[in-house]
């Protein structure tokens, strides 16, 4: 399915994150490194194996967000890592946690239009099923599955990216091998629920120019799931539209939407060393995480009964620095590495993306919560790539039983387990 980011039976696509947490000046020099000097060549003079490695390693370089780079949107980003290496040495670049001038953008512009009764008449969602095919013909349909695997759409950036990564795999080794994942994501804002929604219905910046990836694919076929990563100032219309879209032509669709989990940005300033960032300290960060994206679940629920739950992430990293303060977590050296430098960290850096090894959690937290299973159950060891030590068996029963505590115990999860048996009491 080409230009589709679809998994079925444990294939995975990975899509790149389009926004940089943060212009360093090593970030700089190593583009100058690998680039050369762009400026002494004329347009269309670097190889597409050139572009597509500087793509990788500088996603935010693809400035009209098509997913490729040309020669052109190359040189600009240089010039402008220039300049933000410039205003870096002299100090002008510094930023703090609670200006949030690094990383993901929390104040931006939304286009009135969100505003108004209805979405401007070109959107996409008001077309058949038959104009949304001509307009993206890449449509997946899946019957429905045999051994209970679930059909699964999704937006979401790069706090998404690791459960999307790692729960093929998981299900897959659970008994669910006919799962179908299908996702379009970006990086950052580009990755939220409304700015996806505005594009694949080509309104507002997009007017003119739709991406209709998932409303073709939801239009056209069956579907069980979809699952969102939040956002800043998220609202609960940029989740109705998808929710009245999905419903219309799949009645009995669910939806989960992530709470992320405790962000440096939360506290007045950055911790000079790990002993700041305590067992409470981040358990108060993670209920006002939760707490912001669990009064959008509740308000959606109001119209969608019984329709709409929390992917419990936030408890689950939550659960997992309390692990960490009682040496629970082995082969784990430290909470952020921004803060204590340990590489097998829960956190990365300033923006908050995992360690290594913990997209495993957020797999099973992902797979816990659809499934209502604990991922305690799946026998023998996965395999997902990287070091062949780390993480540990003894790690990695961690982070399945974590991922069951923080689901279980979340009462917007949708999962119960009173006679604890490992098995969501609605479905057994």
């Amino acid at each position: 399915m080409s230009g589709l980011e679809q998994v079925t039976s444990g294939q995975y696509l990975t899509f790149l994150e389009r926004a940089l947490p943060r212009i360093h000046v090593a970030a700089v020099l190593a583009l100058c490194v690998t680039m050369g000097p762009i400026q002494s060549l004329a347009w269309g003079q670097y190889s597409d194996q050139k572009l597509e490695h500087w793509l990788q390693r500088f996603p935010d370089s693809d400035t009209n967000r098509d997913g490729r780079l040309t020669s052109e949107e190359a040189d600009v980003f240089r010039k402008s890592m220039r300049r933000g290496s410039a205003a870096a040495k002299t100090g002008a670049a510094k930023s703090t946690v609670k200006r949030g001038k690094a990383g993901a953008p929390r104040e931006f512009p939304v286009d009135p239009g969100w505003n108004a009764d209805r979405f401007p008449d070109q959107a996409v969602c008001y077309r058949t099923p038959e104009e949304i095919a001509k307009l993206y013909p890449d449509f997946v349909s899946v019957p429905e599955t045999v051994d209970g695997s679930l059909r699964i759409v999704g937006t979401g950036h790069s706090f998404m990216t690791p459960g999307y990564g790692t729960l093929p795999k998981i299900a897959k080794a659970a008994g669910f091998n006919q799962q179908t994942l299908l996702v379009h994501t970006g990086g950052g804002i580009t990755g939220s629920a409304r700015y996806k929604w505005e594009q694949e219905n080509g309104i507002f910046e997009f007017a003119g120019r739709p991406k209709p990836k998932l409303l073709s694919s939801i239009a056209n076929g069956q579907w069980d799931v979809m699952m969102w990563g939040p956002y800043f100032n998220d609202r609960t219309d940029y989740y109705r539209c998808w929710i009245d879209f999905c419903l219309k032509f799949n009645p009995e669709m669910k939806f989960y939407l992530s709470d992320a989990w405790p962000q440096l940005y939360q506290l007045e300033e950055i911790p000079k060393s790990e002993e700041q960032l305590s067992f409470d300290v981040i358990s108060r960060m993670g209920v006002e995480r939760h707490a912001t994206f669990a009064s959008v679940i509740k308000e959606l629920n109001k119209d969608y009964p019984g329709k709409v739950f929390v992917l419990p992430t936030s408890d689950a990293m939550v659960l997992a620095a309390k692990a960490y303060h009682r040496d629970e977590l082995p082969g784990v050296e430290g909470i952020h590495k921004l803060i204590g430098g340990k590489e097998r960290s829960l956190w990365r850096d300033q923006l908050g993306h995992l360690g290594p090894g913990f997209e495993r959690l957020e797999g099973y937290v992902f797979y816990a919560t659809l499934y209502g299973r604990s991922p305690e159950f799946i026998d023998g060891d996965l395999r997902f790539g990287g070091s062949p030590n780390y993480p540990s068996e003894k790690l990695d029963r961690a982070f399945r039983r974590i991922a069951w505590q923080s689901v279980v115990n979340n009462a917007l999860s949708g999962v119960l387990d009173t006679n604890e048996n490992g098995i969501d009491d609605n479905r057994e």
